[in-house]
């Protein structure tokens, strides 16, 4: 505290004042968002009705630098932040108690997100009444089967799942490192910091690549429109329909009831918190992409950083509530209705163990395909039915993400309410700052973690 406070007073706030030199203040990134979003779909509409195959070209051209700058980072992000998660658990009191109950609400919401798409899908039966037919469908290259899932775990090399973003090896490959390293205890302590210097390194990039979200939005929304147009997406109406309701059920419907009996805290602080994450999620299609962002809000909501840095990178890799569970569900009701096959009781209870079991199939930027390649295989029903789909993804994989990483927040939330580790008071004043600023607030967090830590009073 100065000396003088009386005459450092006005310095400190002239830059939020309101006179001629205060300066102009900076536009939420939500409001970044949405201009992105509005323009695109004006730019996409634009470009469709009036044949500019130019502006077609340059849409799809932004969107596709964005989304590749996203996936520039994710293989190394994801390998450095399950190592160092796995290690930095052992500064955590019951730590196998915490990674055990988070595995468990992954489950448990990932059944009730099953559940849900399963009801929706019997009761609006979308595949009917569409004007496809299995002749629409083309075989998906994608492998589904379990042997195929099982056995793509382990890696040939160690090159090849990073080259070819093959998420799930990467994941495996770090686990692996991360066991090992706990196991070697001191002898690995200079790899440790090594990977955790990598980690913010890679941290900090792709904060500048998240920045440029708003732009990455004209392109994403303004090419989906101009290239797919409304006509496509009236065959799909009520499919697309159902997928964007059943998300919004379990995202405002659900994890709001289970912040509220089992966390005890309040949903409406839970997503002014993690809006900034959902709302890029929305945008990137990417959970993995993401992930620096909803670590940052998850722990912004009062879950130690620690059991943070746990939590939702594994969460980002195997907890898909949208990907793994609502569209899965509805998709086999779609697909097995086109082809005319008749779905039974068991057919359900065994998406429903798909689901749960196979979530892990979703990592990377293109696990909704694998899961549902998983699904039909398993199923029995035609891999055609993939292709038919896919005209359609881009537009279903908005609010899938957008579910996935908000049960990627609510998670730890819940588990940390429960082990009696959730911080209240951050939770309760938790607020969707701009994305622009939380670069700067992890340089403000490590100084302020490095402070001896003293009480602030209740008027300050």
């Amino acid at each position: 505290m100065s000396a003088n406070p009386a005459s450092t007073a006005p310095e400190a706030e002239q830059p939020t004042g309101s006179g001629s030199g205060a300066r102009i203040p900076k536009v939420p990134f939500w409001a970044q968002i949405v201009a992105g979003l509005v323009l695109g779909v004006l730019l996409g509409w634009l470009a469709r009705s009036q044949d500019l195959g130019w502006l077609v070209t340059t849409l799809d051209e932004i969107g596709s630098l964005f989304v590749q700058l996203l996936k520039l980072a994710v293989a190394p992000l994801v390998f450095f932040a399950i190592l160092v998660s796995i290690t930095n658990l052992r500064q955590v009191n019951n730590a196998a108690r915490l990674a055990t109950r988070t595995l468990l609400w992954f489950m448990i919401t990932s059944l009730i997100a099953v559940a849900i798409g399963l009801a929706i899908g019997l009761i609006t039966n979308p595949g009917s009444g569409t004007g496809l037919t299995p002749k629409d469908g083309a075989l998906s290259e994608t492998k589904g089967s379990w042997i195929d899932f099982l056995t793509g775990i382990v890696p040939g090399d160690v090159i090849t799942p990073f080259t070819e973003l093959n998420v799930l090896q990467i994941v495996f490959m770090a686990a692996v490192a991360g066991i090992a390293a706990l196991k070697l205890g001191e002898k690995a302590k200079p790899i440790l910091t090594l990977s955790q210097s990598i980690l913010e390194l890679l941290q900090k990039a792709l904060w500048w690549v998240i920045r440029l979200a708003p732009i990455g939005t004209v392109g994403l929304i303004g090419y989906a429109i101009a290239d797919y147009g409304w006509d496509l997406i009236g065959k799909y109406a009520t499919f697309t329909a159902d997928v964007y309701i059943g998300c919004a059920l379990v995202m405002f419907g659900v994890y709001p009831l289970l912040l509220a009996t089992v966390a005890k805290v309040s949903p409406l602080q839970f997503f002014k918190g993690a809006w900034p994450a959902i709302q890029l999620a929305f945008v990137s299609r990417s959970s993995v992409g993401t992930m620096p962002v909803t670590q940052r809000v998850t722990e912004r909501l009062g879950v130690p950083k620690e059991y943070a840095s746990f939590a939702v990178p594994f969460g980002a890799t195997t907890k898909m509530d949208g990907c793994a569970a609502i569209y899965p569900a509805l998709a086999a009701i779609f697909i097995a209705q086109i082809f005319d096959v008749q779905l039974g009781i068991g057919d359900y209870l065994l998406i429903a163990f798909v689901s749960v079991i196979g979530s892990a199939a979703t990592a990377g930027l293109t696990g909704a395909t694998v899961m549902l390649t998983l699904t039909l295989s398993t199923l029995g029903l035609p891999l055609e039915g993939v292709g038919l789909l896919m005209a359609i993804d881009p537009i279903l994989d908005m609010m899938r993400t957008a579910t996935n990483v908000a049960g990627q927040a609510l998670v730890p939330v819940i588990v940390a309410a429960r082990e009696k580790i959730l911080d209240h008071d951050a939770y309760n004043s938790a607020s969707p700052s701009p994305i622009d600023s939380f670069g700067d607030d992890a340089d403000r967090d490590e100084i302020r973690d490095a402070e001896p830590k003293t009480a602030v009073p209740a008027t300050a």
